[in-house]
């Protein structure tokens, strides 16, 4: 009888400490971020009041986030996901407040519109193959200016006191439920890309459209169901949005898009690196809200905040190109 326990503990697989640090590199300098702004600010920064309003003022641009990565996971871009939430706030705020639709059938036809939206960017990203950059930039113009004549340029109060209450005003530990929406947002989402069969087809559209129509996947099918989510989620970040302020700013998405993106990118550094996955993007949020945040506190003029969020899109999007080109074969 011959013993197998030797070549089975021969066969182990090391640990690759490098990829394991690649992993929670991000984390890591989260939490050094936050010792840092601790040290400096000792009274204020870390106390779980500010942590509270943190997590749920930044819950929008986590489900932007989420937004964004699922056509990128299948190749294509769409910059209208601020333009999206501006324009959902603002036809709850128009409405609810000025023609006194009651707030549930508001929403529904909150959620209506975007499908619309996530439609129209399929007819012509996919039918008439027109690029996503494009389009989508196109779209976020027509819809600002809709925005604009919508609202008479101007910020619009008094949003049924029901939206506030079931995004703010309700806490669980001490927390918004704002965030926890995002987090369900982010569980579903972990669930789909890495354990079912849709998953799979977004990255494998996404790693390469014609090696995919070749294995049989309605690639057309895939990207328009991505660009349909995407506006969706768009639009529940605009919902999360009007219930966090009770207000809608014409101008509300372009503070958001920029974050939104970074973080996308910057998400597919960690835990997954080489990969757009939800934990990442929800960790790379954070990390720059705590940035942000910290900065503001300590009285950093306004344009710092832009430079901040500009040079960090910059910065995670050439680490995910470095990431994502070492891990081009890693369809799974």
């Amino acid at each position: 009888m011959t013993d197998t326990s030797k070549p089975a503990a021969a066969s182990a697989t090391p640990i690759n400490y490098t990829r394991l640090f690649e992993r929670v590199a991000l984390l890591i300098v989260w939490v050094l971020l936050i010792g840092l702004f601790t040290a400096l600010l000792p009274r204020s920064f870390l106390n779980w009041g500010n942590f509270s309003i943190m997590f749920a003022s930044y819950a929008p641009a986590a489900l932007l986030a989420l937004a964004i990565i699922v056509p990128l996971t299948a190749g294509d871009y769409d910059l209208s996901v601020g333009a999206t939430l501006t324009l959902t706030a603002s036809l709850i705020a128009v409405l609810n407040v000025w023609y006194h639709v009651p707030l549930p059938l508001v929403l529904v036809i909150a959620l209506g519109v975007s499908v619309i939206i996530g439609l129209v960017h399929g007819l012509f990203i996919i039918y008439f193959r027109v690029p996503s950059l494009v389009v989508t930039l196109g779209t976020t113009s027509v819809m600002s200016g809709i925005v604009q004549w919508m609202t008479n340029s101007s910020t619009i109060g008094g949003i049924d006191k029901g939206l506030i209450n079931a995004v703010v005003g309700t806490r669980f530990l001490g927390i918004p439920l704002a965030f926890y929406y995002a987090l369900v947002a982010a569980v579903i989402m972990w669930y789909v890309f890495d354990y079912t069969p849709l998953g799979r087809r977004l990255l494998f559209v996404g790693r390469g459209r014609e090696v995919a129509r070749l294995n049989g996947i309605a690639v057309n099918r895939v990207r328009l169901g991505a660009l349909l989510m995407s506006a969706v989620l768009s639009a529940c970040a605009g919902i999360l949005y009007a219930g966090v302020l009770g207000s809608a700013d014409p101008y509300s998405g372009l503070n958001y898009l920029l974050p939104a993106f970074a973080a996308a990118f910057l998400g597919a550094t960690t835990l997954q690196p080489g990969r757009f996955n939800p934990w990442g993007a929800i960790v790379a949020v954070y990390f720059l809200a705590t940035g942000i945040t910290g900065l503001s506190m300590m009285g950093i003029p306004l344009w710092v905040t832009n430079v901040f969020n500009g040079g960090a899109l910059v910065l995670a999007v050439t680490i995910s190109q470095i990431t994502r080109g070492r891990e081009a074969s890693d369809i799974g």
